[in-house]
């Protein structure tokens, strides 16, 4: 299991790789990755701050929690902080487990988690100025529907 916080951009692509590389036992890697929108103009960067160190092991916790829920044999979650382009990945999770519906449903289970609760502080900088981001009504109802209202 692996967490990685950057600053700087990240290749999907080539971390893909690196992932599935050498995977005799697992039938099955999901992944998924999150571009920087531009809003339609509206928005010219994405900035999230973290606290490196902590947002870490709270990332963990969770990856822990989805490897043994799922039964998963690894997972990878890879999240930018800082100032990010539009256009620019933002996180990208993937999960190897034997078989697909668990790789994709802990794939799907790790985003919610990042996109709603995971210890990170978002603004979107544009043309209009600076506005924090909060999550929506629909990545609260994503993240409650695995435990029953309680999320990830």
């Amino acid at each position: 299991m692996s967490v990685r916080l950057t600053t700087g951009p990240f290749e999907p692509g080539a971390d893909l790789t690196r992932f599935c590389a050498g995977r005799t036992e697992s039938g099955a890697v999901a992944s998924f990755v999150g571009l920087a929108r531009a809003e339609a103009g509206a928005a010219t960067a994405l900035e999230l701050e973290a606290y490196p160190g902590f947002t870490e092991v709270e990332i963990g916790r969770m990856v822990a929690r989805a490897t043994e829920r799922f039964g998963l044999h690894d997972a990878l979650v890879i999240h930018r902080h800082g100032a990010i382009a539009p256009g620019e990945p933002i996180v990208m999770v993937a999960t190897a487990a034997a078989h697909r519906r668990e790789a994709f449903e802990a794939c799907d289970y790790l985003m919610d988690y990042l996109k709603s609760r995971a210890p990170f502080w978002k603004k979107e900088h544009g043309p209009a100025g600076a506005r924090w981001i909060e999550p929506t009504a629909r990545d609260l109802d994503d993240v409650a529907r695995w435990d029953g209202g309680s999320g990830p």
